[in-house]
């Protein structure tokens, strides 16, 4: 891939890789004020822990340019860059997603992982040596959420004894059983990759991937599953090839899926599809148009709101924001005792709302302020916390502290005050 190149040449030094693309991106002509890392390849947090401090500690102080010595004096730093980081990916493995390693994510600055699951099935799972049980799978969804990230699940059909019906119904309980139900989705069918136990069983036809046309059908079936609290952040580009062995034609795989939902007609509703775009935002969205949607659902848990600003005529997304109350098993000290967090807020560029009805009280006011102060409420007058917290990219928390909050361990957090309450 592009980023494994760059990485390369700049002999996966983190600071050199930094600094070349916001260089580049500059020289493109964009205005680099806001980076989002994404920590790729490989499991990140099975290295050793003084290589990992280094690494992050030079992602932060790559954007500051400050030269820190260890990662907390980074982030403090990193914290009032101009250059601001708005969240940091980790991709992990529910082994490595314990509380210990989420703990020290924290303390980098992650705000989303990635785990890498690939089967909801205890025989698959099992048949490709992925060293995890399906529980631990649920347990590391809990604890994540518990501590306020962000869960992305790496999910990958198409894998041997399974089939095409087992397939779509693994995706059915993923996002439909409590204790799964990821914020978002990575698709990667299987791919054979010479010199692999499974490129053995392919050459022998004891193995057999679907058919390009089968996988485009799956693939259709899958994202007209998907809930509009999760976003599918990619389908594997091509369609895999066992090795470009049987010479199929290429495409984008979600593109050729959503083709063929149109012939079904069937749609996808996940974040993705809706969600505005920024040349979209200045002709599409008609301000009065736009409602504060609430969707509520329990997952690993605890009860979860989905809140998000959308024009529902034309099915676009302005805004979201995720609310988790936490269960009362957090682990973090921040979040015990009736707490709840702010998973996630997002809002597409920067639509100024307009409200008919008191033209004085939104004009100052952009769409994030107004999912937060409606978290704040939810918070407060129905699950009954005294404290909000965010988990906050290292670079978003001083929009935070503009709304009151302040810094505890490694969130923004509030004290809500209920009326009535000494």
């Amino acid at each position: 891939s592009p980023t494994s190149m760059r990485a390369i040449r700049a002999r996966y030094d983190p600071y050199l890789q930094t600094r070349h693309r916001v260089e580049q991106l500059k020289q493109l002509g964009h205005s680099v004020d806001k980076v989002e890392f994404i920590v790729m390849g490989g499991t990140f947090m099975a290295l050793p822990e003084d290589y990992r401090d280094y690494f992050i500690r030079n992602l932060h102080d790559a954007l500051s340019g400050h030269t820190s010595n260890n990662v907390a004096e980074a982030v403090r730093y990193s914290e009032r860059s101009n250059t601001k980081c708005v969240g940091i990916t980790i991709e992990t493995r529910p082994d490595y997603c314990l509380k210990r390693h989420l703990s020290d994510m924290l303390g980098y600055g992650c705000t989303r992982l990635e785990i890498g699951v690939q089967s909801v099935y205890e025989d698959v799972a099992r048949d490709t040596n992925r060293g995890h049980t399906v529980r631990a799978v649920c347990e590391s969804f809990h604890l994540a959420k518990d501590a306020g990230f962000k869960v992305v699940a790496h999910m990958m059909p198409d894998l041997p004894n399974v089939g095409m019906e087992r397939d779509v119904e693994q995706f059915i309980e993923f996002f439909e059983n409590p204790a799964f139900r990821p914020d978002g989705l990575k698709l990667y069918p299987t791919l054979v990759i010479r010199g692999t136990g499974l490129y053995e069983l392919w050459k022998t036809g004891r193995y057999k991937s679907y058919t390009p046309s089968a996988l485009v059908d799956l693939v259709a079936r899958i994202l007209a599953l998907v809930p509009p609290w999760t976003r599918v952040y990619r389908v594997q580009r091509d369609i895999p090839m066992p090795l470009v062995s049987s010479g199929v034609e290429h495409g984008n795989l979600r593109e050729l899926a959503l083709a063929r939902m149109k012939d079904m007609g069937t749609e996808c509703r996940d974040v993705r599809t809706r969600e505005v775009g920024i040349q979209e935002i200045h002709h599409k969205v008609r301000p009065y148009q736009v409602e504060l949607i609430r969707r509520d659902y329990v997952a690993n848990s605890g009860w979860e709101t989905f809140l998000s600003y959308e024009d529902p005529e034309q099915d676009i997304l302005i805004g979201l924001l995720r609310l988790r109350r936490c269960s009362p098993q957090s682990f973090r000290p921040e979040l015990k005792g009736g707490v709840s967090i702010v998973r996630e807020l997002h809002v597409y560029g920067s639509v100024v709302p307009v409200s008919s009805r008191d033209p004085s009280k939104f004009q100052h006011q952009g769409f994030g302020m107004m999912l937060m102060e409606e978290a704040e409420r939810i918070a407060r007058d129905e699950h009954g916390s005294c404290k909000l917290a965010v988990i906050s990219g290292v670079g978003t928390r001083n929009y935070y502290r503009k709304m009151g909050y302040e810094l505890e361990g490694p969130y923004m957090v509030k004290d809500l005050y209920r009326p009535g309450a000494d």
